[in-house]
């Protein structure tokens, strides 16, 4: 499976990320290892959806990047 999934971090501001091994990559920002949350520690998981396609998995990672799928979120109450 592939997982796109939802971090709030300590400023408050939600991180969006991609991966197909989602404990391990939970893992791995717990310890400050991924560059774009390690100054933003802690991080609290809010979400996360699974796909078997990559593809997919990646083009909806974009989508909520963008302007509408961050209104996606704050509607489903992901962010506030």
């Amino acid at each position: 499976m592939h997982y796109v999934y939802l971090l709030i971090c300590s400023d408050k501001r939600t991180y969006i990320g991609c991966t197909d091994k989602l404990k391990e990559r939970l893992i791995r920002h717990d310890k400050g290892n991924i560059p774009a949350t390690k100054s933003r520690l802690p991080v609290i998981l809010t979400g996360y959806f699974a796909f078997k396609n990559k593809y997919t998995a990646f083009n909806f990672e974009k989508y909520l990047k963008s302007g509408s799928g961050r209104a996606f979120m704050k509607k489903h109450e992901f962010v506030n």
